[in-house]
């Protein structure tokens, strides 16, 4: 086989494009299995270590991993270290602790607190055979108890995020407890780190008294500058590039100072991003601008650093490994079992509390920072340092599935809405329960149209009711960003619309916001949580004309639990002429029924269009005429409703399309209608042949399909008649 020889910048490249390569494609299986991407990227670091590559293909890992490669990779790995720990101290917000401050600290320190001891402990049993004797018994044990006691606060952050748990209350302890656990975390691995490169106890003072004068140096006087500088860059365009170069040259003189302090250059870096404000757009520009380098480019070359140094080889006896299972188990015991405790004894239930415990165990990224530090320190030994990664991936990759377990999304709809929702009173009947309309918006567009809708369908209003909005947005790349415009989306954004028109309707909102990585599924959850009696969504044009009533819309309709009505807004601004058309079937059984409690509105009036075939009109027996007569009949039963408010309509004609159009154009606000094949509609799909109600009208049309599974749907309290029967 040919011997390739590259230049040292055309080696680093190949490495750059490798690693990148294979952190992507097994992203892609880290996906598919529910994992964070850190996953993949710790994985990609050892496979093209020894302990794959360079055991399956010894010639390939030399070739492409070179020693004398090595001071070059890692150096670059360590400015992009640098920059994505001033990008996690740009993630803590202060007001993740509102509320929470006391609990908080509480699990928090007590998540240090015993981890740290059973490291300390473990020390005892490891130190002989696994501790270097030029290191010192104190350092070993320091290090080791840290190592024990990290959480990964940006892994952490990033599942809360993909499991929609930051809005909960679950979520917002956890993260609320893991900021804390970082900040205090990270200034006792400053201490270890000064013990560790202290050559006595005299050192090791200076050190500490020279970080703490660092840090009241950045509080004191970097922050109020930076508060400054944050004024002004009010929006995207202040943030010019002397501005960057400003904080950049900042973080690099941090950095740099903690490194000749003797606490190393991330702590400067993490600080640093600790103390910038995060009012206004600074922190948020900054994070925009550094990430897609900082995180996509160079954070995957510290993880192929990691790998490199990652000998699973060195594990090869049957008692290595059982070390390790006890390593693992200790670090979980203490991590788990402290933060679960502490949790439940400041009041969270016992699944709630568990939920907690297994988040704070997540270690990742931050467990491999520190395991490299202490490495690079020589205070922990190749082999323990191979030990403590796998610890590190066993207790990250175990977080998802098993808060699934414990956790489930049912749980999790029911924790993160619980503060509003009333629990169904036993042993009293569903149509007792208070009428609950829910709202689910995407675009300000529609809000105006649901509220007028939802404004009719509570009627006369003296029964029990709620009217719910709820928006649900997409997970960004920073979730503390994601937290904090979920507050402002609340009063702000697409329900803005929504609430002014519900004030105009004297109308009670109660607005919902969370991120949603599923949206149709959490508006589901959502809906059974809420017990909503009928989910109101809209249909975002022209994507009704291309087939189908738009994917969330379609996904909401074929599973959901709840009676759904979709509206295609046209500009409705009032109610008072109401169109139901009829073509039999529980759809449009069920568009009867919410037309009905419309036309329980004061000043609304409702007529009844049932179409049949030439000749079918007059049948004997139970003709299509009769059963509309019927259907008619029950609604005419309601004594709120009589023959001036509502008109039934039988027409014989073969084309029912063509008689709804024409009907529709004489003045009415509202078209309802089933979803069913015979209006062109199917399970939220648009047949492209039989369109023409939904493509050719100019009403507004209220779209509604009964709960998956029922055969008809009812949102009344008044009393029902038989079901009724249809030949066909």
């Amino acid at each position: 086989m040919p011997h390739f020889e590259f230049s040292a910048l055309t080696l680093l490249l190949v490495q750059m494009a490798v690693v990148l390569l294979v952190s992507r494609l097994l992203g892609v299986v880290a996906k598919w299995l529910g994992q964070p991407l850190v996953i993949a990227e710790v994985v990609a670091g050892i496979v093209l270590g020894p302990s794959l590559l360079g055991w399956v293909w010894p010639g390939g890992m030399a070739m492409l991993f070179p020693g004398s490669s090595m001071p070059v990779l890692k150096m670059l790995s360590q400015v992009g270290l640098v920059l994505f720990m001033f990008l996690v101290g740009l993630e803590l917000d202060p007001k993740l602790l509102k509320g929470r401050t006391h609990a908080s600290v509480a699990i928090s320190h007590t998540s240090i607190i015993v981890p740290f001891l059973l490291g300390g402990g473990a020390a005892f049993w490891l130190a002989d055979r696994y501790s270097s004797p030029d290191v010192s018994f104190l350092s070993f044990a320091l290090f080791l108890g840290v190592a024990m006691s990290v959480t990964a606060f940006p892994v952490l952050a990033r599942i809360l995020s993909e499991r929609q748990l930051l809005t909960s209350r679950v979520g917002a302890i956890t993260i609320a407890c893991a900021a804390v656990d970082d900040v205090t975390a990270w200034c006792i691995l400053a201490f270890v780190v000064a013990v560790a490169r202290a050559t006595g106890l005299g050192a090791a003072l200076w050190t500490t008294v020279m970080a703490l004068a660092f840090i009241a140096l950045m509080l004191f006087v970097v922050r109020p500058f930076l508060a400054r500088l944050g004024r002004r860059v009010a929006d995207r365009s202040g943030m010019t590039p002397t501005v960057t170069a400003v904080v950049l040259l900042l973080l690099l003189v941090s950095s740099a100072t903690t490194e000749l302090i003797g606490i190393h250059a991330l702590f400067g870096a993490f600080l640093f991003g600790a103390v910038l404000p995060k009012e206004g757009r600074l922190a948020e520009a900054l994070a925009e601008r550094l990430e897609t380098v900082a995180v996509g480019l160079l954070l995957p070359l510290f993880f192929a650093y990691s790998g490199l140094r990652t000998q699973l080889g060195l594990v090869n006896a049957p008692t290595d490994w059982l070390v390790t299972g006890a390593i693992i188990g200790l670090a979980t015991l203490g991590k788990f079992g402290g933060s679960a405790v502490a949790a439940r004894l400041t009041g969270l239930r016992w699944r709630e509390a568990s939920a907690v415990g297994i988040l704070m165990n997540t270690r990742g990224l931050m467990e491999l920072i520190v395991l490299n530090i202490g490495l690079d320190l020589g205070v922990i030994s190749p082999t323990v340092f191979t030990m403590l990664v796998l610890m590190a991936l066993v207790t990250t990759f175990a977080t998802t599935p098993v808060l699934s377990l414990v956790y489930p999304d049912s749980e999790l709809a029911r924790d993160r809405l619980v503060g509003d929702s009333p629990a169904p009173v036993p042993n009293v009947p569903a149509l007792a329960q208070p009428f609950t309309v829910m709202m689910c918006v995407s675009d300000a567009a529609v809000g105006p149209g649901l509220a007028t809708v939802s404004a009719a369908l509570l009627g006369r209003r003296e029964e029990p009711s709620r009217l719910l909005a709820l928006h649900l947005w997409r997970p960004g790349d920073r979730p503390s960003v994601d937290l904090r415009r979920g507050e402002e989306r609340l009063e702000e954004g697409p329900l803005g619309p929504l609430l002014e028109r519900s004030k105009e309707l004297s109308l009670e909102v109660r607005p919902l916001a969370f991120i949603s990585a599923d949206p149709a599924k959490d508006i589901c959850d959502t809906a059974d949580v809420k017990q909503a009696s009928v989910v109101l969504l809209g249909a975002h044009k022209p994507l009704w004309l291309e087939g189908r009533l738009g994917g969330t819309v379609t996904e909401v309709v074929t599973t959901s639990q709840r009676p759904v009505a979709v509206l295609v807004d046209r500009g409705l601004t009032q109610l008072k002429r109401v169109l139901v058309a009829y073509a039999g079937g529980p759809e449009d059984r069920a568009a009867l029924e919410l037309a009905r409690r419309i036309g329980r509105s004061p000043g609304v009036s409702l007529t009844m269009l049932h179409v049949v075939p030439p000749g079918q009109g007059q049948q004997p027996g139970r003709g299509r005429a009769q059963v509309a007569q019927v259907v008619a009949d029950e609604v005419l039963a309601n004594p709120e409703l009589d023959a001036r408010t509502l008109q039934l309509k039988v027409v014989e004609h073969e084309s029912p399309a063509e008689v709804v159009l024409a009907e529709a154009r004489e003045g009415y606000d509202l078209l309802v209608l089933g979803m069913n094949p015979g209006w062109g509609l199917d399970e939220g799909l648009i047949s492209i042949r039989r369109r023409r109600v939904l493509a050719e009208t100019t009403v507004s049309i209220l779209v509604v399909h009964p709960p998956l599974g029922a055969p008809s749907f009812v949102v009344d309290a008044a009393p029902r008649q038989a079901a009724l029967t249809e030949s066909h």
